[in-house]
């Protein structure tokens, strides 16, 4: 059981133009997901940031996904980056960040501790296989191989 993190979906972790980042395995998800090409999400839904795709946002700058009091439009299939919110590297490492998140997110816990945060963000990262491999084409907030058991 998740303790440390209870999503409430409010959309305050899909804000932020560019941070919505997507990997090759994340591509290959959405686009079964949305049953189109990758070269028509990418026209649809994606921008470049050098070598990283993104998820485009709204002139709100919210990902084009969210949608007020529904939620994700590709939940089942969402980023790795979405799925792994808010167990961040900055999160993980640094108290500081966490206490930010933790101020950030109302699906953190107000009296949760740091250290079980990050055993319990070690742990889900582990067990739902999303750290990044490379920050190249993954998220950095991902890149998280060097805290692992």
């Amino acid at each position: 059981m998740n303790t440390a993190f209870n999503c409430q979906c409010c959309g305050h972790c899909c804000e932020g133009r560019g941070g919505i980042v997507v990997s090759p395995a994340d591509l290959v998800r959405l686009c079964t997901h949305l049953a189109v090409p990758p070269e028509q999400f990418e026209a649809s839904w994606g921008e470049r940031h050098g070598e990283k795709l993104h998820i485009k946002t709204n002139d709100s700058n919210v990902c084009i996904f969210f949608e007020q009091g529904i939620g994700c439009a590709v939940h089942e299939a969402k980023p790795s980056i979405c799925q792994a919110w808010p167990y961040f590297r900055g999160n993980l490492v640094d108290a500081e960040s966490f206490a930010l998140a933790k101020e950030f997110c109302p699906g953190i816990p107000a009296k949760q501790s740091f250290q079980s945060f990050v055993a319990e963000g070690l742990a889900y990262i582990t067990t739902n296989k999303l750290a990044a491999t490379s920050d190249k084409q993954e998220a950095r907030a991902l890149c998280i191989a060097d805290l692992l058991p």
